[in-house]
């Protein structure tokens, strides 16, 4: 693939020589790898502002109510994806990106207000609604990003630079927490919202400039202009149910939402050790700078050489096989010190090795599947698993198992996971072996 060098990013300039330093980078590709990398870092570093205050507004509103947040989400992710599979048929990608980013912020503009005036009452309610609109908010934009990247880049370009562009979000993750815990007790959380407003629009920007690479590539190619993505407002679900390649990939997301789920319904723990609402969401920002730190370590010096070293299937099968660990200690010992540890060990595996990795998987598909598909694995599986997952965590604790025994029938389910991501990756090689002729048609 051939790109257009953007000033001061081609092969002179300074940020392909900087960049030349620590990946396996092409003198074309520096300029758009660099709008790629901002895009990520604005993106997380908006979330990172958001998920603590997310965060503390699910556990301020009570733990028992999680399951009917986590059923809301996922009701709000099946009515957005149809309308998304439709707008994409009427719109350029730059256009539909801009369109739906700012619709957000507008919507955090509403809840500043809204947070604002509310009383106490009103307060638990608008932050259960907070909580849905930013796990809403999160999938989609991350979906989106990703959709854009795998299309405008591919597969041999993905294993070399993804485990770059994942340092945009971790950097952004450390920014955004850094912000959190250190301004938080200054001028509280509400006004956080409106920094996060901003940088997306800064997300906004950096798509512009993509597209303009992706203009300047067609022309110098004679390719045809940007084409709008085709296929029913169903495709995504279709796409997937028929092809055994995209329903390994939606089985590994599921399961991975649903044992994130497991995870999240032992934040009680932190509930309880820290019972005011600021202490609680220094808390959940420190967590997040811990693992911020610790991925962007791996993410510079780990991810790229472990994909080249050990390939696909192994890379993907290392979060699963953390998970089983760290559930395993939580089994045995439910302490607040040990709910740290299995956070920050399945978070950083994701971030550094099973984000990147996943990705790839989309790189060889047909461009119908990179944003249609993808978009509805990225979401509505994903939710479906949060809803699965934090039910069967409310079932067993209500049954008396307790944090322990939610803990305990999450190990057998990650080890069905880490036969998956296994074979999945394993799929992914063979595939990637194959000429494009012959690759299946979706997926």
């Amino acid at each position: 693939m051939s790109m257009p060098s953007d000033s001061g990013a081609g092969g002179d300039g300074i940020v392909y020589r900087g960049l030349r330093r620590i990946i396996d980078l092409r003198p074309e590709e520096a300029g758009a790898l660099a709008w790629s990398w901002l895009y990520v870092f604005a993106l997380f570093l908006a979330y990172s502002v958001l998920r603590p205050i997310r965060d503390e507004l699910g556990v301020a509103g009570g733990t028992a109510n999680l399951g009917w947040l986590f059923t809301g989400t996922l009701l709000a992710m099946l009515l957005a994806n149809p309308l998304y599979s439709s707008l994409m048929r009427r719109m350029s990608r730059e256009r539909f990106i801009a369109i739906s980013y700012r619709f957000f912020m507008a919507n955090l503009l509403v809840f500043f207000v809204l947070l604002q005036v509310a009383t106490p009452d009103q307060h638990i309610w608008i932050g259960r609604a907070f909580f849905i609109w930013i796990s809403v908010f999160n999938l989609f934009v991350v979906s989106v990003f990703w959709s854009f990247v795998v299309d405008f880049f591919g597969t041999e370009q993905g294993k070399r630079l993804f485990g770059f562009l994942a340092t945009g979000a971790t950097v952004g993750g450390i920014a955004g927490a850094s912000v959190t815990s250190l301004l938080v007790g200054l001028i509280g959380q509400n006004w956080l919202l409106l920094v996060s407003v901003l940088l997306i629009e800064v997300s906004v920007l950096a798509v512009h400039r993509l597209s303009r690479f992706g203009t300047a590539r067609r022309a110098a190619d004679g390719s045809p202009g940007e084409e709008r993505i085709p296929g029913g407002i169903f495709a995504g679900l279709t796409h997937t149910l028929r092809s055994p390649y995209l329903l390994g990939i939606a089985v590994f997301i599921l399961l991975y939402s649903v044992t994130s789920t497991f995870l999240y319904s032992q934040q009680a723990i932190a509930a309880a050790a820290y019972p005011s609402r600021a202490a609680r969401t220094e808390f959940f920002a420190n967590i997040d700078l811990i693992v911020n730190v610790l991925t962007l370590v791996a993410q510079v010096f780990l991810t790229g050489r472990a994909i080249a070293f050990m390939g696909v299937a192994l890379t993907l099968s290392v979060l699963p096989l953390f998970s089983v660990i760290g559930f395993g200690a939580l089994a045995a010992v439910p302490s607040v010190a040990v709910l740290v540890a299995a956070q920050v060990s399945r978070r950083v595996s994701n971030f550094a090795l099973a984000r990147p990795t996943r990705e790839v998987l989309f790189t060889s598909l047909p461009r119908e599947d990179k944003y249609k598909s993808k978009n509805f694995i990225d979401t509505v599986v994903y939710r479906t698993g949060d809803q699965l997952g934090i039910w069967t965590a409310s079932l067993l604790t209500w049954s008396g198992l307790g944090m322990s025994g939610v803990a305990v029938w999450a190990v057998p389910i990650s080890v069905v996971w880490l036969v998956v991501a296994y074979w999945l990756g394993r799929q992914q090689e063979r595939r990637a072996a194959l000429p494009p002729a012959i690759v299946p048609e979706h997926g």
